[in-house]
């Protein structure tokens, strides 16, 4: 049986010195890009709930091509529905697992039709019953909006997290909770964001750009690629 919540163990305690080096880590991030943002486009809270559930095992690039042309006929739940998903399908088949995923947005489309409205709950529980949405996605879609400060651990995260010494879980639920115990209050909306950037772009998990790194002499894993 998985912990709860409220049974986790505590996340670990950080020295006067470390929390000064993670406060000065986060302030060098909001120095270079104060409002990071999600590069995946979208329009509203449904297309951007497609469009993250659209993007797990894809790179965000492929998924915002398939997404002009997908939202220009369904950038609704009602839309989205009536297209169906065969119609759906040619739009997003450059994109991995697209008949699942195809399968997964009617199936979500018609849920916050009959049940919601057609408007997006933005509420985790709810967000995550719709099929294809799991915690990672609703994580990202709540932080995105403003709703919650979550931090969602993919790969780049859960690297650069590592690396910088800010946790030291083994799975991604466990270096979520150490991040949001490490990370102080004014950054954790914009946590998620800027490790995922800097993971993207600069902390790569092959040949890390520390030369190009503005937390390189805050970074304990400066010249590993570990």
């Amino acid at each position: 049986m998985s912990k709860s919540p409220a049974k986790r163990r505590a996340a670990p305690r950080k020295s006067p010195a470390e929390r000064a080096r993670i406060q000065t880590l986060f302030e060098r991030f909001e120095a270079a890009e104060s409002d990071p943002r999600t590069e995946l486009s979208y329009t509203s809270p449904y297309t951007l709930v497609a469009a993250v559930a659209l993007s797990a095992q894809a790179t965000d690039v492929s998924v915002n091509k398939a997404t002009a042309r997908l939202f220009a006929v369904a950038d609704t739940p009602a839309k989205m529905l009536a297209l169906g998903e065969e119609g759906v399908i040619p739009y997003i088949a450059s994109i991995g697992l697209f008949r699942t995923k195809a399968k997964n947005l009617i199936a979500a489309a018609r849920i916050l039709v009959e049940k919601h409205g057609g408007e997006v709950p933005l509420e985790r529980e709810a967000l995550q019953a719709l099929p294809g949405v799991g915690r990672k996605t609703a994580s990202v879609v709540l932080n995105e909006l403003g709703v919650e400060p979550a931090i969602a651990v993919d790969t780049h995260v859960f690297r650069v997290a590592h690396r910088l010494g800010l946790a030291r879980g083994k799975t991604p639920d466990q270096v979520e909770h150490e991040l949001m115990g490490a990370i102080p209050d004014p950054w954790r909306t914009r946590a998620h964001h800027w490790l995922i950037l800097h993971g993207r772009y600069v902390c790569l998990a092959r040949r890390p750009k520390c030369g190009e790194c503005p937390v390189a002499d805050l970074c304990p894993s400066r010249g590993r690629e570990t």
